[in-house]
């Protein structure tokens, strides 16, 4: 059987990431067009510093990864009990909303909460991403178990 995805991006910066850039393992979130490697660093931290001084390696390591998963690669890091991006992807997405979901997002705009329709429904996202975590992480731990029983099933050929 051959390794996932899902244990190949993690071994990949593993063995990529220099030492002593981050005080522990940095972490890994990602879905099929981006990953994001977020690092901590060491008190006291200079993010803008760390972003400087490591460009280039970390372009080297985002190319490579870029090849080897299709995927592109965002950078981060804690530092101080804040995070900072320093490269992200905003992927556009299509929605079809209703008269009084349109609504809610136009309120929002109305108030000066966002300048457009798309910003009000990243704002809406980044809301329920933080207010219902605990039930957003159940969820995703339900479909890694739906993921290894497909994964581990008959199969057709």
């Amino acid at each position: 059987m051959s390794e996932s995805t899902a244990e190949q991006i993690p071994r990949f910066f593993a063995e990529k990431v220099p030492a002593g850039w981050f005080t522990d393992a940095p972490s890994l979130e990602w879905d099929d067009e981006e990953i994001l490697c977020l690092g901590t660093l060491a008190e006291p931290a200079d993010a803008a510093g760390f972003r400087e001084s490591t460009r280039a390696e970390r372009v080297a390591i985002a190319e490579e990864a870029e090849t080897r998963f299709g995927r592109a690669v965002s950078w981060g890091v804690q530092h101080g009990g804040r995070e900072t991006l320093f490269t992200t992807r905003g992927t556009p997405v299509m929605s079809r909303l209703r008269l009084r979901e349109r609504a809610v997002l136009d309120t929002l705009i109305d108030a000066g909460v966002a300048r457009s329709r798309s910003e009000a429904l990243s704002w809406c996202v980044r809301l329920v991403g933080r207010h219902e975590r605990e039930w957003l992480g159940e969820l995703r731990e339900a479909l890694t178990g739906v993921e290894r029983a497909r994964d581990e099933g008959p199969t057709l050929l």
